[in-house]
């Protein structure tokens, strides 16, 4: 998954990118509002998580406008404000969650976890097609009574194709949502994570299918 992380302490951004980035997420930096709104001019976010006293303005018209422009990506509110009337404020303006600070980096990965599902109307972690079951948060495939696990790059890889299959993704849309805007990116990225992500397949009716001069797409045989 890609996050967008809206925070001016960039003691805190850096090590709450870092833990992200342990569970193999992609995660860009915005110091302030205006650093997040050129983010989301040029990327697609799974999730963004905002704090609300910024350089630039108050989190919560960010997040009014956002909302208000019917951007539906998730928004979890980073706040050391713990006043019941304020999280309810927070909520009723379009936060899907929020966290007071100080938080522990396990409740944000869990909270992260929960409001993902939750925007895909899911209950359980677990998301089948064709003949194979995918967990993402146990980071691995099931085959039958074979189970695979599945490193970083690999299990965010197939979380997008699961996503949505069928659907036919670009080498430079795979890249946007797997690495973050820090990253340097060889030209053959993509390539060697989907040869790593076949040959977990191998065996399955569910194959990520070559469209010549197109991309890549999940889809069953």
């Amino acid at each position: 998954m890609k996050f967008l992380l809206i925070e001016d302490n960039a003691d805190l951004a850096r090590s709450v990118a870092a833990r992200l980035s342990l569970d193999g997420h992609a995660v860009d930096l915005a110091g302030s509002l205006a650093a997040a709104e050129d983010h989301l001019a040029v990327a697609t976010y799974d999730l963004i998580l905002l704090d609300i006293m910024l350089p630039d303005g108050d989190g919560r018209d960010f997040l009014r406008t956002h909302r208000a422009a019917n951007r539906d990506t998730p928004v979890i509110v980073m706040t050391a404000r713990s006043e019941v009337s304020e999280r309810i404020a927070m909520l009723d303006t379009g936060a899907d969650d929020y966290l007071t600070k100080p938080f522990d980096f396990n409740e944000l990965g869990a909270r992260a976890r929960a409001v993902l599902r939750r925007r895909d109307g899911a209950a359980s972690t677990e998301r089948s097609f064709a003949d194979l079951v995918f967990d993402p948060l146990t980071a691995t495939v099931r085959l039958g009574d074979e189970t695979r696990e599945l490193r970083n790059r690999e299990l965010r890889l197939l979380e997008i194709f699961f996503s949505a299959p069928d659907r036919i993704y670009s080498k430079d849309q795979l890249c946007d949502r797997l690495f973050s805007a820090a990253e340097s990116v060889s030209d053959n990225a993509i390539e060697v994570y989907v040869g790593r992500l076949r040959r977990k397949l191998e065996g399955s009716q569910a194959r990520i299918e070559t469209v010549r001069g197109v991309g890549y797409r999940l889809t069953a045989q």
